[in-house]
């Protein structure tokens, strides 16, 4: 069970207007379904961008670098 607050309601609407003649139940699926996919798409975005990157400073700092800068940070 949804309960319809403000956000709800605006997003049937927007829903509604794309998608014309369907029920609310419908428009709540479709609504579902496109946010999953969104959600989705980012994640695998994200993945994408970090296996791209990964590596991409090796060799940048020196041995022993990040334990002397762990070092300087208070306890």
């Amino acid at each position: 069970m949804i309960t319809e607050t403000d956000e709800v309601r605006e997003a049937l609407a927007d829903a509604a207007a794309r998608w014309p003649g369907l029920t609310p139940p419908d428009l709540l699926r479709l609504l579902v379904a496109e946010g999953h996919a969104a959600l989705r798409a980012s994640v695998d975005a994200e993945r994408d961008a970090v296996s791209q990157t990964a590596g991409a400073l090796t060799g940048v700092f020196a041995a022993g670098e990040l334990q002397a800068l762990r070092e300087e940070w208070p306890a």
